[in-house]
This record gives C-alpha cells, structure tokens and sequence, in this order.
C-alpha cells in the first residue's frame, strides 16, 4: 500500500463476511475494518464446544485474538499497534467488559489510543462476543520504501 489511498485484504486473515477490506489507507490515516476473533480457516478463537453442544465462549482469548488480528493486519501495511490513534469495541455482553478490558490492558495503556465501548444487539456469527475497528496514523513518509 504505497499509495496515498489504497485498501487491502490481507493474505492469510480471515476473509471479510462482506466486501470490504482489512484495511484502507486514506493518506497517513490506517483504517481498520471491524475485526473479530474469527480464523482463516473460519474457526473462531475462544470458542468451545463439548460433546453434548454446550457451547463455551471466553471473552479474553476471543479479545486477545482480536487485537493480535489487528496488530497482523496493521503489520501487513508498515504500522503496528502502537501508531493505533482510536479503538471503537463492539460487545455482545456488558457482563464480558472486566475480562476485555483486562486483556485490552495488556496491549495499551493510558498512552495508548482512545477508545470507545458499545453494546450491540448481535455480531455477524453466534460465537462473536467481540469485535473491534481502529484507526491508525502512520506517515506514508515514515514507512520503509
């Protein structure tokens, strides 16, 4: 992504449920598509299933898998988690918000990006307890040509 607006799919991410990009430069700004904890291969992390069908959901593996999507997707363009300038967090759960907040901490402190935390209704899959988007600012001047 050397242009000035360019926008990408990033190889080896799960592919977007729509048709839309991982990511989208629009000049020194990073976009960064609403991303989950959903694999490649459309596994989700954080997600446990028994032999009866009891269904486990664990809110800090599927946030932690999140914000590592993130970091690769922004990797995939010259940035990295610490040019992230705003997080907007989308939870299926109030109750889920010490476990993501906790997780959430590990990644970025008070000098980290501002953020934003809303409920919603319900995510694209059943097993979504989270999704996050996030912008970042990284100088197309300050990237390795």
């Amino acid at each position: 992504m050397q242009a000035n607006s360019a926008s990408s799919v990033v190889a080896g991410k799960a592919t977007p449920r729509g048709t839309f990009p991982h990511v989208r430069r629009a000049g020194d700004f990073l976009f960064v598509s609403g991303t989950s904890s959903r694999r490649a291969d459309n596994t989700f992390e954080g997600v446990e299933v028994d032999a009866m069908g009891t269904t486990a959901l664990d809110i800090r593996r599927q946030t932690r898998a999140v914000i590592e999507n993130i970091r690769d997707i922004l990797r995939s363009v010259g940035a990295d988690l610490e040019d992230v300038v705003e997080i907007t967090s989308f939870l299926v759960d109030m109750n889920d918000f010490g476990g993501y907040n906790a997780v959430y901490a590990e990644y970025f402190g008070y000098e980290g990006p501002t953020r934003t935390t809303v409920a919603v209704h319900q995510l694209p899959h059943p097993h979504l307890r989270i999704e996050i988007k996030a912008i970042a600012y990284r100088p197309l001047t300050s990237q390795a040509t």
